[in-house]
């Protein structure tokens, strides 16, 4: 109780401030991973923000209390934030055949540990711009990555087909059999379809395929019992 007493309370409202930075900070990430209906959204991506932050003070506050008696080194809990981000990143990748998804939310969470070290530590200015930075990544970059995709000559393709079945794996095996690429074999959640039916959609991305091998390709994929359309996506 004497040590609370004799605490330096200045400090305790700056760590206060930080927390509550981490944790609006955290939440501009997430909210963007949330809209987009990742496995790691708005609540995750705040938790590991002010985790991360209230590890530094935690630094900070050892180095307060016990220097000069006990030789510490304030950044390495930080650097364990850095390393241990990575099992809670793996948790959100998940691979489905040769379709991998959640890479990017990964990202954003060992960005936001970042940041919450950068708040925590009082870098202020550093957390800010990195923040607005991975904001302007996660929203303003899709569709520009999107257009530097289509210019390395891949193509998207949605197929709809009445239920999942094995013809799914039958689509992959037709484009191996005409030598094709496959980027991304994708199931569409309900929110990216924008439909409210009961059938599967797919998005099919393909590198490099010229005019013929496209329409060969389509003929084949409409032969399949339970496809309805293909269309470009």
């Amino acid at each position: 109780m004497r040590e609370l007493i004799n605490f330096d309370w200045q400090w305790i409202g700056t760590a206060g401030l930080r927390l509550i930075l981490a944790f609006i900070l955290g939440g501009l990430v997430g909210y963007e991973r949330e809209q987009a209906s990742r496995p790691a959204g708005f609540r995750t991506h705040i938790l590991v923000c002010v985790g991360s932050a209230l590890v530094i003070l935690t630094s900070e506050y050892m180095l307060r209390q016990y220097s000069p008696e006990i030789i510490f080194d304030p950044t390495r809990l930080g650097a364990q934030v850095i390393s241990g981000i990575g099992f809670l990143g793996a948790g959100t990748i998940i691979r489905t055949g040769s379709s991998v998804r959640g890479l990017t939310t990964a990202a954003s969470l060992w960005a936001v540990a970042c940041i919450g070290l950068a708040t925590g530590g009082g870098f202020y200015a550093g957390a800010l711009v990195a923040t607005a930075l991975a904001f302007i990544i996660l929203t303003g970059l899709k569709k520009f990555e999107k257009r530097l995709i289509q210019r390395k000559g891949s193509r998207n393709f949605q197929i709809v087909l009445k239920h999942y079945s094995q013809d799914v794996s039958e689509i992959l095996r037709l484009a191996d059999n005409m030598g094709l690429t496959v980027r991304r074999l994708q199931l569409l959640p309900p929110e990216e379809n924008e439909h409210e039916d009961e059938h599967v959609y797919l998005r099919l991305s393909l590198n490099r395929l010229s005019p013929e091998e496209q329409a060969v390709l389509i003929q084949e994929i409409y032969k399949l019992s339970s496809v309805i359309r293909v269309v470009n996506d």
